[in-house]
């Protein structure tokens, strides 16, 4: 059978092989060539059983191989016999019966059928127990049969009564399905028979197989479809052996299975390579065939053209996503959904903890924790109802928190109101940002190549992966190592309890008896019990605080390694592909529960997520409301422009450039993007969170790439040997809207958050990193100029550009990533941007 690659019946009849890509001597297509030349056809034939089938068949023979009127009666008899089709058995099957009935017929031996299922997609399948309407039913073979598949059968074998070979090729005008002929019950439209005498089952075979490869080939497929005459099909069987490949015997062996590649070329890249020769084909026009199916490019988005009018890409993102709104929340109703929920909650708490806490040391708790988790879950909320790509996370970024830590100091320097003058910045930022979009500035953003592109993300991850690691690395200043501890000192590390200040006030008159400089011991004490009643500890491990180091950097580095062996379950080989998805799509909520268990087994005192419990400011001094007048001189409203202008190209190159990155087409995302439309809700929101005092936002590339990640959808029924096709993205606008409402509604679930390990939060971190890191080409190229020449992989632009400019380019893209790393170190921060 096949399903786009061949599989074989083992020895013993009761399983399949592995499938393989189906390796044909040269000599059988030549035969089955002649076979389609001289045999029956029968093109777009209307019948409604098997039955009708086999009597227009034997009706209507060619007059040199017509047959006589007793052999017609008796082939007739022979194909109509119910077939009997391999069975696919479970491992409890085949342990409860190990004996197996025999491959045969009611009055004979069946001939050798191969049926072969087929789509758009290019499904394919071949057969051979008793096949009952129920067993198709029930056959668990079914789910990997993709919707508005069909059936092709191929019908081989050696008859003793024949003197010459029998063929017919049947093409149905109608599917129609045949009873039990196929291991599953699907319409069949193509038919091959292939009968002849004694002596030849072995080529009878080999061309069987060469049939139902060549009705496994996209372009034959549709060749046949559209095939007038049996010219039209000789000539889609010419093209297919223009593009074979012949294998030299000697040089490898013919008994050994090539297993499916990675990925196969498009139907139209081998039309585009492979332009069939009209002129010889007469009548049969491939081309136009080809043409009839519908080949094409690919259409491309016109989500960045220029319109000319105010406002006119906003008002075009609106027309383009209103349509869409409603499936926004519909499409989200999936269990994969709440998975990305979970992850991307986590994620977002555990960066606006960080920020948070960066942004307090910075502008001494004008903006802290609380500001930035109320600040998160409000920008990202309006975010995602109102934007028009809702799979984009908002969150604080490095440059805006340089910015706003130069912004602090320049105001304390010239006594000036901080929170009053960032306002003012605010306000000029949001009217700048209203000017682009009326102005279609984003129209810019289709000159951002790949360069930067890739740039941009491989700084931003790098800034994930190095946070993560320098936070476990602080671990060390809170939680010191015992570096002093010595094997042979460890007879002396004892703590006893000291009850003598206890006892002096009880039994002073007993007390007196004993020298002061004695101490009462109480043994079976805890130390809890001990300070509980008074007494004090003594001894040289009274002070030992448990090595939390150690088992923070197993949590973090556990997590990791979970998170990505989990993620990578997927393609396990272990388990049905329903338990691999589930475990997949779970990966990282299982991760963090794993290492949750373990620490809470361990009961050490391991640094924990810390959520701000009450609703009120990190500084006393401040509200909740920012009046633009009062605190600084009039001339600062005007004055903030200046600084307005270079947060406006921070705000616009951030943003921008992480909606490129998540519009690519190789994402497949099918309701457009939407650049004017997210620019313009940013802006909007510059103005409440700088007239609320929250932080500013803007999208985060690196959690939104993991947002992006966590909503993959592929084929659910991909043919044994055949990798998941990858189908886009789950579009929608409620994970990211629950996101951020727990995000907000996190404040109250500070007694439950604070059982998560920070560690662990910091694994998932170095996670996101990685990942995004590993999604760029310029990470393959790293790798290149570290590996031979002859270990290199086969990548397509090695075949195309000179090694040595391919090293030249990724040194030159080093050098600058390098350049913009330091920009981000130093206090000239805000001007990276513009550096990109």
């Amino acid at each position: 059978r096949w399903i786009k690659f061949e599989e074989k019946v083992e020895d013993g009849g009761v399983r399949w092989s592995a499938p393989h890509v189906p390796a044909l001597p040269l000599h059988s297509l030549f035969q089955l060539r002649k076979c389609l030349q001289k045999g029956t056809m029968l093109l777009d034939l209307d019948a409604l059983s098997f039955k009708d089938i086999i009597d227009r068949v034997l009706s209507e023979q060619p007059e040199e191989v017509e047959l006589k009127p007793e052999l017609r009666e008796r082939l007739a008899a022979l194909l109509l016999l119910q077939p009997r089709h391999h069975p696919t058995k479970s491992l409890l099957q085949l342990l409860t019966k190990l004996s197996l009935s025999p491959c045969r017929g009611r009055h004979g031996a069946w001939p050798w059928v191969a049926t072969w299922l087929w789509a758009e997609s290019n499904c394919c399948i071949l057969s051979a127990q008793l096949l009952h309407p129920s067993f198709q039913l029930r056959n668990r073979f079914k789910k990997k049969v993709p919707e508005g598949a069909e059936a092709a059968h191929v019908v081989v074998g050696e008859v003793e009564f024949l003197e010459k070979p029998f063929t017919a090729f049947i093409r149905l005008r109608q599917g129609v399905v045949l009873g039990s002929l196929a291991e599953v019950a699907l319409p069949s439209r193509f038919l091959f028979i292939l009968l002849g005498p004694q002596a030849k089952a072995k080529p009878y075979h080999e061309v069987g197989r060469a049939m139902a490869t060549l009705l496994m080939d996209e372009l034959f497929q549709r060749v046949a479809r559209q095939a007038e005459h049996r010219e039209d099909l000789i000539a889609g069987m010419e093209v297919y052996l223009d593009e074979l490949t012949v294998l030299p015997p000697g040089k490898w062996d013919p008994s050994s299975r090539i297993p499916p590649p990675n990925s196969l070329s498009s139907l139209h890249r081998r039309t585009t390579m492979h332009p069939p020769d009209q002129q010889s084909h007469g009548n049969g026009d491939i081309a136009a065939a080809v043409d009839r199916a519908g080949l094409g490019y690919p259409h491309s988005g016109k989500e960045l053209e220029r319109t000319g009018r105010l406002f006119g890409g906003l008002l075009q993102d609106i027309r383009r996503k209103a349509p869409w709104y409603g499936s926004d929340f519909s499409d989200a109703l999936h269990p994969q959904c709440l998975s990305a929920v979970l992850y991307i909650y986590l994620a977002t708490i555990t960066n606006a903890i960080t920020f948070g806490g960066m942004l307090g040391d910075a502008t001494a708790n004008m903006q802290g924790v609380l500001e930035s988790f109320l600040g998160t879950a409000f920008a990202g909320s309006i975010f995602c109802l109102f934007s028009g790509q809702p799979l984009t996370i908002l969150s604080s970024t490095g440059p805006v928190l340089v910015f706003e830590r130069l912004l602090f100091s320049f105001s304390q320097q010239h006594s000036l109101d901080y929170l009053e003058f960032r306002l003012w910045i605010g306000l000029w930022v949001a009217f700048f940002g209203v000017v682009l979009v009326a102005t279609e500035a984003s129209h810019l953003v289709r000159y951002f190549t790949r360069f930067t592109e890739e740039g941009f993300c491989a700084l931003i991850s790098l800034i994930f992966i190095y946070d993560s690691l320098k936070k476990m690395l602080s671990l060390a200043d809170a939680f010191p190592i015992n570096w002093q501890y010595r094997l042979d000192n460890v007879t002396s590390y004892s703590c006893i309890c000291n009850l003598r200040r206890l006892l002096n006030l009880i039994l002073p008159c007993l007390i007196t008896l004993v020298p002061s400089s004695t101490p009462l011991h109480a043994a079976g004490l805890s130390r809890t019990q001990c300070l509980g009643q008074g007494g004090h500890l003594l001894g040289t491990s009274c002070q030992y605080v448990p090595d939390v180091t150690l088992l923070s950097f197993l949590l973090f580095g556990g997590t990791f390694l979970s998170c990505t062996a989990l993620k990578h379950f997927r393609s396990s080989r272990y388990f049905p592909v329903a338990i691999r998805k589930l475990v997949s799509d779970f990966a990282i909520i299982l991760a963090i529960l794993a290492s949750c268990a373990i620490d809470a087994t361990l009961g050490l005192e391991t640094p924990k997520l810390l959520v701000p419990s009450e609703l009120k400011p990190t500084n006393p001094a401040r509200g909740w409301i920012i009046f633009p007048f009062g605190a600084n001189p009039w001339w600062v409203c005007l004055v903030s422009a200046v600084p307005g202008v270079l947060v406006t190209i921070l705000i616009f190159m951030d943003q921008q450039i992480t909606a490129v990155i998540l519009n690519r087409r190789e994402y497949k995302l099918q309701k457009g993007a939407g650049f004017h439309l997210d620019l313009f809700c940013v802006s909007l929101l510059m103005v409440v969170t700088s007239a609320t005092g929250l932080p500013w936002y803007v999208s985060a590339t690196v959690i939104s790439l993991a947002h992006m990640e966590s909503l993959r959808k592929e084929s659910t029924t991909s043919a044994p040997g055949e990798h998941p096709e990858f189908l886009g993205i789950r579009e929608q606008r409620l994970t990211g809207l629950a996101v951020f409402v727990l995000t907000g509604v996190s404040v109250f679930m500070a007694p439950i958050l604070k059982h998560i390990p920070m560690p662990v939060l910091y694994g998932v971190f170095l996670h996101m990193g990685v990942v995004a890191l590993n999604s760029i080409q310029l990470t393959d190229r790293v790798r290149l100029l570290l590996m031979p020449a002859k270990h290199q992989p086969d990548l397509a632009y090695l075949r195309h550009v000179p090694l040595r400019w391919v090293h030249l380019f990724t040194v030159i893209q080093l050098l600058c990533l390098a350049l913009l790393w330091v920009l981000k170190s130093t206090m000239a921060a805000i001007i990276f941007p513009v550096m990109v």
